[in-house]
This record gives structure tokens, C-alpha cells and sequence, in this order.
């Protein structure tokens, strides 16, 4: 994506080389323009103390339950963030892989994923008003399925390219095609005792006309 935005866009990736916490994100140069990491843990904590402790943290929260939301919050990782500083915009980035069988599996997703990331947008609309926070959710289906009006909208807001859009959508589709087949080919080394299928193998029909 960042190769296909428009030469003269102001969005920049700031994690290109791979997803990192909130911690680390706020060692960045261009994310501490935003506010200093103090104003943002005070404005966490608020937050985090409202969503409710899941039963495989409580044994972390019985130990210190004074700093157990804000070390909370400072782990959380976001798939990626996008900012523009001349427009003061941020984008928390959440890729989403839907087991769902129904068609609404975009809208369950979008939801679920915002759901996780709420304390990050709120936290920091309350400790730098004057920015704009906003979370673009992409959502793969269960059978490699991708709503492409959707990807579309999501791939303007990032400032790609008009005659780089499909090529972009095109790349998506194939990784999560290669995706899916690691998976099953993965599947049947475990089932046929660990051995690597050949070449001939992975071509095998695995039923409802599916090869691998």
C-alpha cells in the first residue's frame, strides 16, 4: 500500500517492518507529535478501568491492579498505523479473519475489531482533541472472500493511487489464497504424519473439487 499512495500524499506508514505495542509506537518520532506518552497513559487508564477484566488476565490483575490497566493498554497492538501530520489524522490499522459462514461476516468483524482497539481511539481523542483518530478495519472471509466496494473505500482513505487500486486489490486477494492454502497443506502434513507433500501431492483433491 504505502508504494501505491499517491506521490504526493501526506499519509505515511510508520509500521512498514512489522506490527509493534503501544509502547513502542510512542518512542516514534512522528506518533510523540500526536501527545507525550504521560498524557496518554493518564487518559488510558480512565478507560481501561471501564472494559472488563477476561478471566485469562485476572491472575495479572490480582497481582497489581494499580498498574495493570495501563500496562494494558501500553501492550496493545494495532496491525498498523497511519499518519498524517500536516492534516493531523491517524489510522489505527486491524486486519480481521472471519470464520463466520454468513454473509454478514464483514459487519461482525469490523465490529469485533473495533471493539478491540475502542480504548486506543477513545484514549486518544481525549488526550489530543485537536487530532483526528479513526480505525479502518480489513476483513477477510472464512473462504477467502473479500467485499471489494469495501477495500476500495478503505484504499481512498489511504491515499492509494486510482490506477493502482485494483492491482493493490488484486495482491491482497492473492496472499490470502496463498494464505489459506499453507493452511491446508499444513492440515494434511499433520494428517498424513508430518510428511511434505511433492510437487504431484499437493495436488490432490481434497473434496468439493478443491485441489492442493
Amino acid at each position: 500500500m504505502h508504494a501505491a499512495q499517491e506521490p504526493k500524499s501526506k499519509l505515511k506508514f510508520v509500521t512498514l517492518d512489522k506490527e509493534s505495542n503501544m509502547s513502542t509506537q510512542w518512542q516514534r518520532e512522528e506518533i510523540l507529535r500526536i501527545c507525550s506518552k504521560e498524557e496518554l497513559a493518564e487518559k488510558a487508564q480512565d478507560i481501561e478501568v471501564t472494559i472488563h477484566v477476561k478471566k485469562s488476565q485476572e491472575t495479572r490483575y490480582n497481582l497489581d491492579p494499580g498498574s495493570f490497566f495501563v500496562n494494558h493498554f501500553w501492550g496493545r497492538r494495532p496491525d498498523g498505523v497511519a499518519i498524517n501530520v500536516a492534516l493531523k489524522i491517524v489510522y489505527i490499522l486491524e486486519f480481521k479473519w472471519s470464520t463466520a459462514k454468513d454473509e454478514g461476516f464483514l459487519e461482525v468483524k469490523d465490529a469485533e475489531a473495533n471493539e478491540q482497539h475502542k480504548s486506543i481511539i477513545s484514549a486518544l481523542k481525549v488526550a489530543a482533541p485537536e487530532w483526528e483518530f479513526e480505525q479502518i478495519n480489513v476483513v477477510v472471509g472464512n473462504r477467502g472472500s473479500v467485499v471489494e466496494s469495501d477495500f476500495h473505500t478503505k484504499l481512498k482513505k489511504l491515499d492509494i493511487q486510482d490506477g493502482k487500486k485494483d492491482k493493490v486489490f488484486v495482491d491482497h486477494v492473492t496472499q490470502v489464497c496463498e494464505a489459506h492454502n499453507r493452511v491446508i497443506v499444513s492440515f494434511l502434513q499433520q494428517m498424513q504424519g508430518g510428511t511434505r507433500p511433492t510437487a504431484e501431492e499437493s495436488r490432490e483433491n481434497i473434496g468439493h473439487n478443491v485441489h492442493v
